[in-house]
């Protein structure tokens, strides 16, 4: 085998075709070591960094490597001290077999930048392979008629070493009929040739048996023996004759075993046993032997087992003819084997990246390199990748390609790639190679968080319990790992009187959020926040998003009645004259409830009265009216019972007591109650005594306060306003209830001799500081 893989590194010739555009990245100088065979594992060769002037650091940090043509790791750089060491036991014999000397090429890569080193390992040989014959003994027919002087060929000895190591010298047994020479045959090689010293006589001595011993020159030398039988023959005056000395063919190297490949043949005038001749090999190599085979009688030479253009590209055959006589004769058979295309091309992969970022171009990917052990069309290569990707193909030195990406890539669009590195040859028919790398895309944080919402808007009932969930925000990030990982958080509220740390809480990792104290819809009917959304790359990327929680009403506030007012000191009477018509409005009951929407609606309802079918109720206004007219046996005093009722769910209500007074007229009303006697009497006396002491004052002052209300009311086009508001209380803070705080009311009574005209009441309206009544009279 050792040998075999000789001739292949001696003989074979392979052509690469594609074009070396990266020779320019190759030193120009190559770096030449040495070192003997089966030198131990771990010798050191050579130190790298000093041969190229590089310092360890640099040697390390560019990632510097050996790369041998075989693609077989014989050295070992190691980059921490920038040794080069041997990193197997070196046979030269089984690496160069007999090419001299033995070189195994190899290149020192360096990337970023990328750049070659060219060098070549010399690998000295040592004695370690003693001469042997290939027979261990040998039988040769000499005719004892043969002169002396005569020579006989004998098969030389193989030495797998060369140089002075190599075969030297041959010598014999003592003997007296025979002594050796040594022919040289020009091609380094030496033969023994056995001469005859003295006349034979096959009566006296018929068989001779010498040692032959075959020594080399190494120190010390080693040596090999062989038997020598030699049989004498009785006369044979005839040798064999071949019609040519030299025979050509040439075979394909997928021929079939046991194929004729030639016949060869050799004549004998003598007759007999001496005419009759016998075929075979002569100095024929093991190689040969198990190649072919020589059918002795007829000559005929036959295929015995597969030719490999790609190991042996020809053979030489010495053919021997002998005849019975012991004479013989040789001719050269020459094989020339013919090359097919039967050795696809073949990837060697010295480096894969398996990911790559994806915002880096023209990243490494991969250093490959291409051969094909086929000759001529058979072995030439085309190298390609598929079209469609991001990344190209470089030859840089020699047979080696470099895969870079094209640009930058983009992991969102796609995350990885199968890049199929196709390899052809121009034969025919033509053979492909494919390999096939994947690249993983690398992620980096080039994506912000999106929300899945432009904006968001929850919905939460007032009076909700504390850490109530109401809602979830959701944002999702285009890249991978921790750059896709959200943290979410609230920012800073914009309106500076939004407590927004007091009324919402948000998680960070899933963006639910959590109401966290109970929210009043009268207070707060909503409010606005962003919420941003930040993942965990370097730097971080993040977005807002706007958030709106918006207070649903909940029926939690009773109606309350504004008029008539229920915590007088003296409850309210309504007059009622007797001979009203019916559905005169008696009164009006005013309510009003903080909530808002249907919560707010009110309806009102008569529970109670004393003359049931007199009087009746609005439901939607709270008008009371009469609904007949009124006898003389109708009692003057009626006491209402209403309840106003708003429309939640459940429904809350108020009830308020109105007191009716039925009188003959305005201006003599009948007044049962002694008390409102009294002070009727004292405003008389009071009201007579004024008018005679103050006259004329009060003409004065008559004159001046009518121009004030005239000029008032061309101001304000009504009567006057009193002065404040109702309190806080008793007001609908959103303006959607039944009254909103922008409404007052005027409530005017006329002092008379004793009756008291009640004046409905007027809600005064205020746009931007200016009040204006709407003058609402009986039946609004």
């Amino acid at each position: 085998m050792g040998r075999r893989r000789a001739l292949i590194l001696q003989k074979r010739q392979v052509l690469v075709f594609f074009v070396l555009l990266g020779l320019s990245q190759a030193s120009a100088e190559s770096l030449r070591y040495s070192v003997a065979e089966e030198t131990e594992i771990g010798s050191f060769v050579a130190n790298l960094a000093r041969d190229l002037g590089l310092g360890v650091a640099e040697l390390s940090s560019r990632e510097a490597r050996v790369v041998s043509d075989d693609n077989k790791k014989h050295l070992f750089l190691n980059l921490l001290t920038g040794d080069m060491l041997l990193n197997e036991r070196l046979d030269r014999e089984e690496l160069c077999g007999s090419t001299q000397p033995c070189v195994l090429p190899f290149q020192v890569v360096l990337e970023n930048p990328l750049q070659f080193y060219r060098a070549e390992l010399h690998v000295r040989d040592i004695n370690d392979h003693s001469p042997t014959f290939l027979d261990k003994e040998i039988t040769i027919k000499i005719s004892e008629s043969t002169t002396i002087g005569a020579t006989f060929l004998i098969e030389n000895a193989q030495d797998l070493d060369i140089g002075s190591n190599s075969l030297q010298d041959y010598s014999i047994s003592p003997s007296s009929y025979f002594y050796v020479k040594i022919h040289d045959s020009g091609d380094g090689k030496i033969y023994p040739e056995l001469v005859l010293d003295k006349a034979l006589d096959h009566e006296e001595e018929s068989e001779l048996r010498l040692a032959l011993t075959a020594l080399d020159g190494g120190s010390p030398p080693r040596s090999g023996t062989t038997l020598i039988v030699i049989k004498v023959l009785d006369i044979n005056d005839n040798a064999p004759e071949f019609a040519q000395s030299f025979y050509e063919v040439q075979v394909p190297e997928d021929m079939p075993i046991g194929s004729s490949i030639t016949a060869i043949s050799a004549k004998d005038l003598d007759m007999g046993i001496y005419g009759k001749i016998s075929y075979s090999f002569l100095h024929a190599s093991e190689d040969i032997r198990k190649t072919f085979e020589i059918n002795p009688t007829s000559g005929e030479v036959n295929l015995r087992s597969l030719m490999d253009f790609e190991v042996i590209q020809s053979y030489s055959v010495n053919i021997q003819a002998t005849d019975g006589g012991g004479l013989s004769a040789k001719c050269t058979l020459s094989v020339k084997v013919l090359d097919i295309n039967d050795n696809a091309p073949e990837v060697i992969m010295s480096s894969v990246t398996k990911a790559i970022p994806e915002n880096a171009s023209e990243t490494l990917v991969a250093l490959f390199s291409v051969r094909d052990q086929d000759s001529g069309d058979n072995g030439r290569i085309l190298c390609s990748i598929q079209d469609d990707l991001p990344f190209i193909l470089k030859p840089s030195f020699k047979n080696f390609f470099t895969l870079l990406s094209e640009k930058a890539l983009d992991r969102e669009s796609r995350a990885e790639y199968n890049i199929t590195i196709t390899v052809s040859d121009m034969g025919t028919p033509r053979l492909t190679t494919q390999h096939t790398i994947r690249v993983q895309v690398s992620d980096i944080n080039d994506n912000a968080p999106a929300f899945t919402q432009t904006s968001y808007t929850m919905f939460v009932y007032e009076n909700n319990s504390p850490a109530l969930h109401i809602g979830t925000i959701s944002a999702t990030d285009k890249d991978s790992g921790s750059n896709a990982h959200i943290t979410y958080s609230l920012l800073p509220a914009q309106d500076p009187e939004l407590a927004l740390a007091s009324l919402i809480s948000i998680n960070a990792d899933n963006g639910q959020l959590f109401a966290l104290r109970a929210l009043d819809y009268e207070v707060l009917q909503a409010f606005e926040f962003h919420v941003g959304a930040t993942d965990r790359g370097s730097p971080a990327l993040s977005s807002q998003t706007l958030v709106r929680v918006v207070v649903l009403d909940d029926n939690d506030n009773a109606p309350f009645v504004l008029y008539p007012m229920q915590n007088a000191s003296a409850p309210c009477t309504e007059l009622l004259p007797r001979v009203a018509e019916p559905g005169y409005l008696v009164t009006k009951v005013v309510a009003v409830d903080r909530d808002s929407g249907q919560n707010a609606w009110l309806s009102f309802q008569l529970l109670k009265a004393t003359e049931p079918g007199l009087f009746s109720v609005w439901a939607h206004n709270g008008e009371v009216r009469t609904t007949r007219l009124l006898s003389e046996r109708d009692v003057p005093k009626h006491r209402l019972l209403l309840l106003v009722k708003d429309n939640g769910d459940p429904p809350r209500s108020a009830s308020v007591t109105l007191h009716v007074l039925v009188v003959d007229g305005f201006s003599q009303p009948y007044l049962p109650l002694p008390e409102v006697a009294h002070v009727l009497t004292l405003y008389l006396v009071i009201a007579l005594a004024s008018v005679s002491s103050l006259f004329l004052l009060s003409v004065l002052l008559f004159v001046g306060v009518r121009l004030c209300r005239r000029a008032r009311a061309a101001s304000l086009g009504g009567c006057s306003v009193p002065e404040g508001h109702f309190p806080g209380h008793l007001v609908d803070v959103t303006g959607t209830g039944t009254l909103s705080q922008n409404y007052q009311y005027e409530v005017c009574f006329t002092g008379g001799t004793g009756t008291n005209e009640f004046k409905f009441l007027k809600p005064v309206i205020c746009w931007g500081g200016t009040t204006q009544s709407t003058g609402l009279e009986p039946g609004w």
